[in-house]
């Protein structure tokens, strides 16, 4: 999952404006613009807000890798 390309669909397909998503946040306006505009990476915080904000949950998927740590034979 591409992160930052997920929270600027949202923000896109949200209809809120960059302010109104700033003040529900709590991030501050210039930062949201510059996620948008500038290719700027988040920090885990504020990534954490957006995703929150747009209903998203962060959850741990099923391990597909197998045990680790296991001996054989």
């Amino acid at each position: 999952m591409d992160i930052l390309k997920t929270i600027r669909n949202e923000i896109n397909k949200s209809g809120q404006s960059r302010y109104r998503i700033a003040k529900d946040t709590g991030i501050d306006q210039g930062q949201i613009h510059r996620i948008m505009e500038k290719n700027q990476s988040l920090y885990c915080e504020t990534a954490e807000k957006l995703l929150e904000y747009f209903g998203y949950e962060i959850t741990k998927k099923g391990s597909t890798h197998g045990k680790r740590g296991t001996k054989k034979g």
